[in-house]
């Protein structure tokens, strides 16, 4: 129950690589197969934006590699609760994480809860509503074929936004925060396409809060 809302969230986001993995011309099995495996909106939007006939395989992989790369800071932050768990049950809690799981175990964390398998279990859940959300706007995307644009295409941008709201501790955030944004933006204004901008905002942003909490030891 303590990631419902954040679930929910996803359904929107879930609705449009559905819709956009339609419009590419993937069939269900293989929209499905991309979402079970990735299980990462934003990679999943930048390799359909890349995808052409024939596809470029390579070069989406690598997209959604570097996009990932920001899932390494995220599971460095949650070292107290993953420490306590090895092998199978280690990589298994690793795969399924996402943006949104990691959020609320953060905020789990900084209320004293430090519960592997709360993570575990907030992944999981958010798995299966993005299988499901992702199902229904392939099946459904060829009839609805919104015109670019579309209010609800800022799903995928609403849904990052509302991670931001358990992980905010207050002014001392501004720092790491301010950071991701300025090179994200920057990274953007150089033209330098996707997943570039997402990389720079995550890996900068990380380093700026590992600078500050340094500082404060």
């Amino acid at each position: 129950m303590a990631g419902l809302a954040l679930t929910l969230g996803l359904a929107p986001f879930g609705l449009v690589v559905g819709m956009a993995a339609e419009a590419k011309g993937l069939s269900l099995l293989e929209t499905l197969l991309m979402s079970g495996l990735v299980y990462a909106g934003t990679a999943q939007l930048v390799a359909l934006e890349l995808w052409t006939d024939p596809a470029p395989i390579l070069a989406a992989t690598l997209a959604a590699l570097v996009i990932n790369l920001r899932m390494a800071p995220m599971g460095a932050a949650l070292a107290p609760v993953l420490d306590r768990l090895q092998g199978l049950r280690l990589w298994g809690t690793l795969a399924v994480l996402v943006d949104n799981s990691f959020a609320l175990t953060v905020a789990e964390m900084r209320a004293g809860r430090r519960d592997a398998a709360f993570l575990l279990g907030a992944s999981l859940a958010m798995w299966v509503c993005w299988m499901a959300t992702c199902t229904i706007g392939q099946v459904f995307g060829a009839s609805l074929r919104l015109p670019a644009g579309h209010p609800v295409f800022f799903a995928s941008v609403a849904a990052l936004m509302s991670i931001l709201v358990p992980l905010w501790r207050g002014r001392s955030d501004l720092l790491p925060w301010g950071v991701a944004g300025v090179l994200a933006l920057a990274a953007h204004g150089l033209e330098l396409g996707q997943p570039w901008p997402v990389l720079a905002g995550a890996l900068g942003g990380a380093a700026a809060g590992a600078v500050r909490d340094m500082r404060r030891r």
